[in-house]
């Protein structure tokens, strides 16, 4: 794997308060799912409980809710009104409006679905939502209709895009038959011109602004499994809604998604692991982060 010798130095965890209740760490309202792709909102949801949002909500098509609602009785769900194929119609934008005002950060695109509704839906909201958006998964296929531009945003945007999704957002520039320096740069290009965090997955994932650049050495080849970017995207909308900068969020993020599918894939090999594995492991990865802390401290 390439190294960086400028690597940033990960962050602190944020601090928890004794007195702390669940409104001092963050809303994250999580907008997805579709008919036939139920699961990836749900990992999303379970991914922001484990990585710490004290509240999490779902807003998902109304005649998938009880399926969503059903994997996890510790998240809540909102009803949206759908299309005739069941997914988000363009009609929600003012109930996800609404629910938005309420959230500190918002995800949206996993198991989103695609339409021209969900395209003019997902550009709207990029454009005029004033609170930090993290978009992933069919969140930045509505993007790439914009044919290679993005438009300004009133806060700060993270995109998650693996490869294919990345040459979709910037057209042939990113061509994965570039050599991977060629790749990081064409990316690091992108955020600096769109003021984005962009998290390029990969082996290994880049988190860059433009100017900063965190090369992850987190992450095996068991992670290369579906799902698997809708518990990273939940789980930087979670660190961020708990008051992390949002490089900060994006870069920690990275990290603990990729340590617990490797102690996932230590217990379970890399060959059976699954997205659903990694909620379950990312309390230990926390605790192995704290623990090097601790000892760095000593």
């Amino acid at each position: 794997m390439e190294t960086d010798r400028e690597n940033p130095a990960l962050p602190c965890l944020p601090v928890r308060e004794r007195d702390a209740h669940k409104g001092h760490f963050g809303t994250v309202l999580i907008i997805g799912g579709s008919l036939g792709m139920t699961g990836a909102a749900g990992l999303a949801g379970i991914a922001a409980l484990r990585g710490g949002a004290g509240l999490v909500r779902i807003a998902t098509p109304g005649p998938v809710l009880a399926i969503v609602a059903g994997y996890e009785p510790s998240y809540t769900t909102i009803p949206l009104p759908a299309d005739a194929d069941g997914r988000i119609a363009y009609q929600s934008l003012s109930k996800i409006w609404k629910e938005a005002e309420q959230a500190d950060w918002i995800a949206i695109g996993p198991g989103l679905g695609r339409s021209w509704g969900l395209s003019r839906l997902v550009l709207r909201l990029y454009c005029e939502l004033p609170k930090p958006l993290v978009v992933d998964a069919d969140g930045l296929n509505a993007l790439a209709s914009g044919k290679g531009t993005l438009p300004e945003a009133p806060a700060p945007r993270i995109l998650t895009p693996h490869p294919g999704e990345f040459r979709r957002l910037v057209g042939p520039s990113g061509d994965t038959r570039q050599p991977l320096s060629a790749r990081w740069k064409v990316a690091q290009d992108y955020a600096r011109r769109y003021q984005v965090i962009l998290v390029y997955k990969g082996h290994p994932t880049l988190v860059t602004d433009g100017t900063r650049r965190y090369l992850n050495p987190t992450g095996n080849p068991g992670m290369a499994t579906g799902g698997s970017g809708d518990v990273l995207t939940g789980l930087i909308a979670a660190l961020g809604g708990q008051g992390m900068e949002p490089f900060a969020a994006a870069q920690l993020g990275v990290y603990l998604h990729g340590l617990a599918g490797d102690i996932g894939a230590q217990e379970l090999g890399e060959e059976s692991l699954i997205a659903s594995d990694l909620p379950r492991f990312l309390p230990r990865a926390f605790q192995e982060y704290r623990d090097s802390f601790v000892q760095k401290a000593q």
